[in-house]
């Protein structure tokens, strides 16, 4: 499609890793407003709000803008934004298309505006090992890229939350955690309206490792061994344990909605 477009089969096959592109909703307010479906990860800035969007930390990852059809408002804040020296592609045919597709939206009312210059902010419990760990993968990658993640102390989450304006998870009493024999994942991807087969299989296996009931998935073992390894090499440093995890849960993704039947060539000579 060239340098300047990328469709919308494009941009969701990029999903779930760390050179996924920014998508930036630049529909004008009231439009962003009047309906609840956004593409995963979108951060809203508008079409107006061009230097904010000039000024966003891509970190090396492309830039793709969306409107409604992909015309007018999304061209205009092309425009501008080339006028500063940002690269930006435009999701053809907008989120109309994105939707024609039958591709994945996020539901915007079950989960914080996320809009530019304004992360969103998310805490839960010190030594994450795998609904910690798992959650913040899953808002990085589907809510939203520019989400800061902060543990501390259990008895002191939900008082965090409260003084900064963070949406505490994986707690007792937090927004988002355990409902009966479901973990904190389950519950975040069904808040989410995020209706993809990958991301259900992974919450059985994440399920699984996470309430020790093993017998769920194959993996959920293999997971919950990881996990504990990842915890062991890490000790107190929270941040390399998520840092660690994420790209356990970006290869797990990819396993299921790339590979999932590829089997190792062994012995030498066996087709995989």
């Amino acid at each position: 499609m060239g340098k300047y477009f990328i469709t919308a089969e494009q941009l969701w096959s990029s999903f779930g890793g760390t050179d996924a592109p920014i998508v930036a909703d630049v529909r004008r307010r009231k439009v962003y407003d009047s309906e609840d479906s956004v593409v995963p990860g979108a951060i809203w800035f508008g079409h107006m709000k061009t230097d904010d969007l000039a000024a966003l930390d891509t970190r090396g990852r492309d830039l793709v803008i969306y409107c409604v059809h992909g015309h007018q408002v999304s061209q205009s804040a092309t425009a501008a934004l080339r006028a500063t020296g940002k690269d930006v592609r435009v999701l053809r045919g907008g989120i109309e298309a994105w939707k024609s597709a039958g591709l994945p939206t996020r539901r915007r009312e079950s989960l914080p505006d996320i809009s530019g210059g304004s992360p969103s902010r998310w805490v839960t419990r010190r030594r994450p090992k795998i609904d910690r760990i798992a959650c913040p993968w899953f808002i990085k990658r589907f809510i939203d890229p520019t989400a800061e993640i902060l543990y501390t102390d259990a008895d002191q989450v939900l008082n965090t939350a409260e003084e900064i304006g963070a949406i505490a998870f994986d707690v007792e009493g937090g927004e988002i955690t355990h409902d009966g024999d479901r973990c904190s994942f389950d519950v975040l991807l069904d808040r989410s309206g995020i209706d993809d087969p990958a991301l259900a299989q992974l919450a059985t296996i994440i399920r699984g490792a996470d309430t020790s009931k093993l017998d769920l998935a194959p993996e959920a073992a293999g997971l919950l061994a990881m996990s504990i390894g990842i915890s062991a090499i890490a000790g107190e440093d929270d941040r390399l344990s998520l840092s660690m995890g994420m790209t356990l849960y970006d290869a797990l993704y990819a396993w299921r909605r790339k590979s999932p039947k590829e089997t190792h060539n062994w012995p030498a000579g066996k087709s995989s």
